[in-house]
């Protein structure tokens, strides 16, 4: 089935622009039924400016912005999706119980209180004022609005930011228990940890524009690059003059190998060093592959204009 009949939400052919900057240029985007896609790029790439139109809190100057094939302002929509912004204002002087009771009311199906409270990991705040909560903590209750209302999409913007590595992960579960039941998620990040964790589709945008797309594993595969660490008596000199290597470096009492060619690399390595030790080998990371693109579009874009 063609991916624009199986999406929930959509832009097609859409530029937004703020004054002179463009924020996105003919974006065609695709959230699958059932996906966690996962939205990357640096700041100011045009990541938020998606969010917004795809919540119908900014209009594009062309294109169109669907949600449920519809106007994403249709209120019958907007009783259907959830949103974790990180410029969301809440008032300090609520209780965090106040803020989810009256979140609540305003679904025809919201999820009861005790499971917010729970999946959120709020047991014990619910008396307390948001004003008075610490960031991570704040967190969650925003987590907690997002989520309150049963929505079949849901947009988290940046949701584990302040949390600390266990509250991350309980957030983690939670996400992925919303997608066991079939909904659908759109994640922005800079934990690129957390989008290999989740992710079933990542898009990366730079500068306006869709640069990748892909699994996890497909963008990790842009680099081509593979890691050996190991213990050798050979000098970094030496190494690096190996054909295939793109990069030697000291990391503590090993030294970090970076080459697309694995194993011509090893027979050399082990035909000069007989005795090398604690070999270990890796795949790039999502973090490497991610900064990669970014560095191949902009060296690219300067070209262009140069």
């Amino acid at each position: 089935m063609a991916d624009h009949i199986r999406a929930v939400a959509s832009l097609r052919d859409v530029t937004k622009k703020y004054g002179p900057v463009t924020a996105l240029k003919e974006i065609n985007l695709d959230v699958r039924r059932g996906e966690l896609l996962a939205i990357l790029g640096p700041n100011g790439a045009g990541k938020t400016t998606a969010v917004r139109l795809f919540l119908g809190l900014a209009r594009a100057e062309a294109g169109q912005a669907r949600v449920f094939q519809e106007d994403p302002r249709r209120y019958s929509n907007r009783t259907r999706i959830g949103a974790m912004l990180q410029v969301a204002k809440v008032p300090e002087t609520l209780k965090v119980k106040e803020h989810i009771r009256q979140f609540r009311c305003y679904y025809p199906n919201p999820l009861p209180y005790p499971a917010v409270i729970e999946m959120a990991a709020l047991e014990g705040l619910e008396n307390r004022l948001f004003g008075e909560l610490s960031g991570g903590q704040k967190q969650r209750v925003l987590f907690a609005l997002a989520i309150c209302g049963n929505p079949d999409l849901l947009f988290l913007d940046e949701p584990t930011v302040g949390l600390d590595v266990s509250t991350r992960h309980v957030i983690w579960d939670q996400i992925r228990r919303l997608l066991g039941q079939g909904r659908t998620v759109v994640l922005t990040t800079h934990y690129l940890e957390e989008v290999d964790a989740l992710a079933d589709r990542v898009v990366v945008l730079n500068r306006g524009v869709i640069v990748a797309q892909g699994t996890s594993g497909e963008i990790k595969s842009r680099t081509a690059q593979r890691k050996i660490r190991c213990s050798t008596c050979l000098p970094l000199a030496d190494i690096r003059g190996i054909a295939e290597v793109s990069n030697a470096s000291q990391q503590d009492s090993c030294v970090e190998i970076r080459t697309s060619q694995v194993e011509p690399v090893l027979r050399e390595l082990f035909l000069r060093d007989p005795g090398l030790k604690n070999l270990e080998l890796s795949n790039s990371t999502l973090e490497e592959a991610f900064l990669k693109i970014l560095e191949d579009e902009n060296a690219q874009a300067e070209e262009m204009t140069a």
